[in-house]
């Protein structure tokens, strides 16, 4: 069974000794990705105090900017946006968030028909509100 470890510069770079995603036969393994840009690591419609407290975000941006990073990290690695059989959603604020993600995620994924998890968590590594865990398929 051929393997093989996917870095790339198209979506936001790791914060830890891990890799984009990982392929190990016709699977595709992605790691966490959240909606930090690729270019220079901001969070789309972060604001943050002096000292780093989240003062406010934009979901709707963030929810737009971690579909775009996937896709990166999808294409990179040979598979495409249709190939998703399987994403498992992290939000750090159900009660808020979810209806915009939900409105949102069903125009990027109408098409895809990928089985989904949505889970609550109380942080994540960076200010991000939204990160997606994804297994897909390589043709």
């Amino acid at each position: 069974m051929s393997e093989k470890i996917i870095h790339t510069s198209n979506a936001a770079k790791p914060l830890g000794a891990y890799p984009h995603a990982r392929r190990v036969g016709n699977l595709l393994f992605l790691s966490g990705i959240g909606p930090r840009n690729a270019a220079d690591n901001s969070i789309p419609g972060l604001v943050l105090d002096e000292q780093g407290t989240i003062i406010s975000y934009d979901i709707e941006a963030e929810c737009h900017a971690v579909f775009a990073n996937v896709k990166a990290v999808l294409e990179a690695s040979g598979s495409s946006w249709d190939q998703m059989v399987d994403v498992t959603v992290f939000l750090t604020n159900m009660k808020k968030d979810f209806p915009i993600y939900n409105k949102i995620y069903a125009q990027y994924f109408s098409d895809v028909q990928a089985c989904r998890t949505t889970v609550e968590v109380k942080s994540l590594p960076t200010p991000i509100a939204i990160e997606l865990k994804v297994i897909a398929t390589v043709a």
